[in-house]
């Protein structure tokens, strides 16, 4: 009757156990996890800095071509009137 107490208790650590092994793969699981996305965020933030920078750089292009085109218009225009 003892040893059968004692099988149960052991059973019952042995339970105990695997769960507390579950619960640390799942733990170790999670902040690889956490950190796997922590890397695509700072990407992401890299990425949207790199975009918002060529925005700029659209803008200036733009402007510049705009100017340029109303040059070339006036200097035709001054051609056409001569």
């Amino acid at each position: 009757m003892i040893l059968n107490n004692f099988d149960v208790a052991v059973a019952k650590q042995l339970e105990t156990m695997d769960k507390l092994l579950g619960i640390q793969v799942e733990i170790e699981r999670c902040q690889q996890l956490q950190t796997q996305l922590k890397e695509e965020m700072e990407q992401i933030q890299t990425l949207k800095e790199q975009i918002e920078k060529m925005k700029k750089e659209l803008k200036e292009v733009q402007d510049i071509f705009e100017a340029q085109t109303e040059d070339a218009i006036r200097s035709y225009q001054k051609m056409e009137s001569r």
